[in-house]
């Protein structure tokens, strides 16, 4: 992300490698929107969205028993549409105004003050275009906790939850990473989210376990729906990734690149230990190491070179699928579709793995502190924002179990969530 250089230390998310703010986001006086900047913003803002609505909806959806499917699903736009509201009322305005180093301030609720003219600081792009951007984010980052408590948490409790987790969680994370708060100050780096987006989410564990697990497997009803979900994903993270340099240029489509060889790279290695391990290289599995290898490289995929990229995807599968391995078989914890073992620890790894291949030595582009001092920003960013969403989460549960109550009873869990929350079925078989 691009923000003007009030101060000038290493940007804290962007491809363009400029400046970071020090400063809260505001007018860009005088400034001119660059068409050509303008319209690749728009792409990749519908191509974040695609990553939600269908990509990880469809994703989510083939992952869980054939009961459940539109659960998911419904539980994905339920997020995306109430996500929207909250971002542009509050969370917009809390993320990106104010000069607070910790939280924003409310000058811009509901977006006021910003007009078709309006140019976002430190770009070329319409503020407005800028924060529908940034939307997209909103979105897809408490789409990502659907995973973790799919088949027994209620659609309203999941909608009040989101809400509550984006003011209180995501938008304080946002201002001091991207929105020129205390972290950015310090110089960390995050280009499209692996503190702000996966770590967060990643640790949001809400439920104790589904019904029967871990006696009785939970099996993906249909892996050729997690395959087409996996495959939008893919594509949608270009715009994820490229798109969060705020411009069209050589820096998005390095950004573009390495996000391309990450994913390659841990897909084939995800399905080398497959084999390895059970003698079959699975479908589903190769699609979890391809969205391993993205949300690893999210973070770094502004510093790193193609080698780097290649190494972070092959890392990234490695450690990803011992950590599925670790939550699921030994620790005996539902972490349903592996969020935290993929998002969670992939944002957590591309965090830290940023401040080794982002340096010149080693094919990055070099504009990191010394490695170590980098790795210090990097790590101390994470202790505090996994400290916080896991705090923020216990409380923010204990508040909507009181108001509405959180999981479906044992009958409905058994029933499934397709029928006794939204009273249809995903799959109707004709005699």
């Amino acid at each position: 992300m691009l923000f003007p250089a009030f101060t000038c230390k290493s940007i804290a998310r962007g491809g363009l490698i400029l400046t970071t703010l020090v400063t809260p986001l505001s007018a860009n006086t005088g400034a001119v929107i660059d068409s050509g900047h303008s319209a690749w913003i728009l792409t990749a803002t519908a191509l974040v969205l695609f990553m939600t609505m269908p990509g990880l909806a469809l994703f989510y959806g083939g992952l869980v028993r054939a009961k459940n499917v539109l659960s998911v699903l419904g539980q994905c736009a339920g997020v995306a549409c109430a996500a929207s509201l909250v971002w542009v009322v509050a969370g917009y305005s809390l993320a990106f105004k104010g000069a607070g180093g910790w939280i924003g301030d409310l000058s811009a609720l509901g977006l006021r003050g910003l007009t078709p003219q309006s140019v976002a600081a430190g770009t070329a792009i319409p503020e407005l275009l800028f924060a529908a951007f940034q939307m997209t984010f909103a979105i897809i980052t408490p789409g990502l906790f659907i995973g973790a408590v799919v088949e027994r948490m209620k659609f309203g409790a999941m909608m009040l939850f989101s809400a509550l987790w984006l003011l209180v969680v995501y938008a304080p994370v946002c201002k001091w990473v991207w929105g020129g708060g205390w972290l950015a100050q310090l110089g960390v780096r995050d280009l499209a989210g692996g503190i702000v987006v996966h770590a967060t989410a990643g640790v949001t564990l809400l439920l104790g376990k589904r019904k029967g697990f871990p006696q009785h497997p939970h099996p993906p009803h249909q892996p050729v729906l997690v395959f087409v979900g996996a495959g939008m994903l893919w594509v949608g993270w270009f715009g994820f990734n490229a798109g969060s340099g705020l411009a069209a240029g050589g820096s998005a489509g390095l950004t573009l690149l390495v996000t391309h060889l990450s994913a390659c790279s841990a897909a084939l290695v995800w399905m080398f230990l497959e084999k390895v391990r059970n003698g079959k290289a699975g479908v589903v599995g190769m699609v979890t190491g391809l969205v391993a290898g993205l949300a690893t490289i999210t973070p770094a995929s502004g510093d790193v070179g193609v080698i780097g990229a290649i190494l972070i995807g092959g890392i990234a599968s490695v450690v990803c699928y011992f950590a599925v391995n670790l939550i699921r078989e030994r620790l005996h914890i539902d972490d349903s579709l592996d969020v935290f073992a993929v998002h969670g620890v992939g944002g957590i790894l591309g965090t830290l793995l940023l401040a080794v291949f982002g340096q010149s030595a080693l094919g990055g582009l070099g504009v990191v502190k010394p490695m170590g001092e980098q790795l210090g920003v990097q790590a101390l960013a994470l202790g505090v924002t996994i400290a916080w969403s896991a705090i923020a989460t216990v409380a923010l549960v204990w508040i909507v179990k009181l108001v509405i109550g959180l999981r479906v009873t044992p009958e409905q869990e058994s029933e499934g969530l397709d029928r006794a929350e939204h009273g249809e079925n995903g799959y109707t078989l004709e005699s």
